[in-house]
């Protein structure tokens, strides 16, 4: 019996989407199309596969039991196929999705993208939402070539790699009144803060880092990314307690100044992860590669 192998990428996207209009977003197809992909797979398979619900579409328990098998075919068949593409950096047009949290973003892609001109000046990368979860990257589907920032519980299709590991440190504006050259914990507790809130797990890092070491803090205000902090902090008295690396890039502002911690807050690590289907592509091997010898210059 022939089999159609361009179904199965459409069986797969449809088991992790559980939604016929999302799965056609994500295969670039429209909806009548995967629709009518839909039918064929049920004549070849011999089964409804998806049954429809309120809020998108279930599988059926015959899809469930094939799932994961056509899921790792799928899986070795990218192995053995990217694995024997020559990639040349300097003439490629490759396209990397990547997935970085607002940490990674303005403290190692930046340096990432000067190589990247220097040394493959055809490749484009598109930042997609690190999110709430790793299912939300659009990483442990495939769809995102690699998610950058702070790794938990990841999925076994998953590979992990260790970059680099940061600390933290605090900011206060150049001409606070109160704070001179250090900051003691009575000071650090009696002042007001300015807290960035990440999307993602790096949500809790800090206060549980806080709560282990004791220190306890009074938020006046919350924002979502790194960057709206030294507006804040130079025209406030508040404090912010960011990582060092972050604090070296805003240290170059003037109103602010960059002081250690009250205590030492430890360091958290930064990791990349990709799934396995990627392992032995050439371009993505590079890519990689790239990565790790950016974050060990930092």
């Amino acid at each position: 019996m022939r089999y159609d192998l361009n179904l199965l990428p459409i069986f797969i996207a449809l088991m992790e989407e559980r939604s016929v209009t999302r799965a056609a977003t994500r295969l670039g197809i429209t909806q009548p199309a995967l629709s009518n992909a839909l039918n064929r797979l049920r004549d070849t398979l011999r089964d409804p596969l998806f049954i429809r619900e309120r809020y998108g579409i279930k599988p059926t328990q015959f899809a469930e039991e094939i799932a994961p098998l056509i899921a790792e075919t799928l899986s070795r068949l990218d192995e053995v196929l990217l694995g024997r593409q020559h990639f040349d950096p300097a003439t490629t047009t490759r396209q990397f999705n990547v997935a970085p949290n607002s940490y990674v973003e303005i403290v190692l892609m930046p340096r990432v993208f000067a190589k990247l001109r220097a040394r493959a000046p055809g490749v484009k990368v598109s930042l997609m939402p690190f999110g709430t979860d790793l299912a939300e990257t659009g990483v442990i589907s495939g769809t995102t070539d690699m998610v950058i920032g702070r790794m938990v519980d990841p999925p076994d299709n998953l590979i992990v790699q260790h970059l680099m590991d940061d600390g933290l440190a605090c900011v206060v504006r150049a001409d606070h009144p109160d704070i001179a050259d250090s900051i003691s914990k009575e000071q650090y507790e009696r002042m007001r803060h300015v807290n960035v809130l990440p999307p993602g797990r790096m949500r809790v890092g800090l206060f549980q880092t806080l709560k282990q070491r004791g220190l306890e803090r009074e938020l006046a205000i919350s924002v979502t990314h790194f960057l709206a902090v030294p507006e804040i902090i130079a025209t406030t008295d508040y404090c912010a307690t960011l990582p060092r690396l972050v604090c070296d890039q805003i240290a170059k502002d003037t109103r602010l100044k960059i002081l250690p911690a009250p205590v030492d807050l430890g360091t958290f690590p930064v990791d990349m992860a990709w799934h396995v289907r990627y392992r032995h592509d050439p371009a993505h091997q590079w890519f990689r590669q790239l990565l790790v010898e950016t974050a060990a210059e930092l």
